[in-house]
C-alpha cells in the first residue's frame, strides 16, 4: 500500500483564520486541510492518515478537548496542537494531560507554527514507526508453532539445548531443529538478539506451560530468568 501524505488538519470556527494558517502552511510545502467545523472533520476523519491537528480550543459545536479526546483514542494518538486567543490554565493542563504536543495564543508567529507543526509530525512519524515494527514482530510471532513458541522462551531464559529437552520431554536434535526454525522465522542472528526480542515481547515474564517437572531438572519461574536445577 502506498503511503499516505502527512497531513496538518486545521480546525477552527474563525473562517479567516483558518484559511490563512492553511495557506501559510501550504506554502512552507506542507499538506494542509482546513475546517471551521470539528464535527465536518470527524466526519471525514480516517484515523490511518498520518498527521496533525492545528485544534482551536473552544468551538460551537464541539469542545476542542473532546475532538482531542477522540482523535486520541484510536490505536495511534494524532497529535494535537491547540491554539487559542484565551486559554485558562485548568483547560490547558486538560490539553496537556491529554498529551497535546503544544498550545499557541494567538496571535503567534509564523515560526512558532511551524516548529510546532514539525515536532507534531515528527511524533506522528515516530507513533507509526513503532506501530509497524510492533505489527512486524507480532507477525513474526504468530509464524511460530506452540512447540517452537516454547523452545523460543526456553532458549531466552538462558536454557541449553539439553536442558529444554528435558523439559519438553523431546530429543535434543529435535529442540536444535526448532531452535533453527526460531532463528530463522524471526530473522535472528545470535542468542543476544533473541534474548533482546523476548524482551520486547515481553516473553520474559513467568510462562504457567513450562511449570514442568521431568528427570533431573525442574524448572521454576519467578521474577529473574528461569532456572533449571538439578534434582536430588
Amino acid at each position: 500500500m502506498e503511503a499516505m501524505t502527512p497531513t496538518v488538519f486545521i480546525i477552527d470556527d474563525d473562517t479567516s483564520f483558518c484559511r490563512a494558517v492553511e495557506r501559510l502552511l501550504r506554502s512552507f510545502g506542507y499538506r494542509a486541510e482546513a475546517y471551521t467545523s470539528p464535527t465536518e472533520f470527524m466526519n471525514r476523519w480516517r484515523p490511518e492518515q498520518p498527521g496533525c491537528l492545528v485544534l482551536d480550543m473552544r468551538m460551537p459545536d464541539l469542545p476542542g478537548l473532546e475532538v482531542q479526546r477522540r482523535v486520541t483514542s484510536t490505536a495511534i494518538a494524532m497529535p494535537v496542537i491547540f491554539v487559542s486567543g484565551s486559554a485558562d490554565v485548568e483547560t490547558c493542563v486538560g490539553a496537556l494531560r491529554g498529551g497535546a504536543t503544544d498550545i499557541l495564543l494567538k496571535p503567534f508567529s509564523e515560526e512558532e507554527l511551524l516548529a510546532a507543526v514539525d515536532r507534531a509530525l515528527a511524533k506522528d512519524a515516530e507513533q507509526r514507526r513503532e506501530q509497524d515494527e510492533a505489527q512486524t514482530l507480532r507477525d513474526w510471532l504468530a509464524s511460530l508453532t506452540p512447540r517452537e513458541l516454547e523452545v523460543f522462551r526456553l532458549v531466552a531464559k538462558g536454557m541449553l539445548n539439553k536442558q529444554i529437552a528435558v523439559v519438553l520431554g523431546t530429543k535434543e536434535g529435535t529442540v536444535k531443529m526448532h531452535r533453527g526454525h526460531v532463528m530463522r522465522k524471526l530473522q535472528l542472528g545470535s542468542v543476544a538478539e533473541l534474548v533482546s526480542l523476548a524482551n520486547r515481547l515481553g516473553l520474559d515474564d513467568p510462562c504457567p506451560t513450562l511449570h514442568a517437572r521431568s528427570g533431573r531438572f525442574r524448572v521454576e519461574a519467578g521474577s529473574g530468568p528461569v532456572a533449571a536445577m538439578a534434582e536430588h
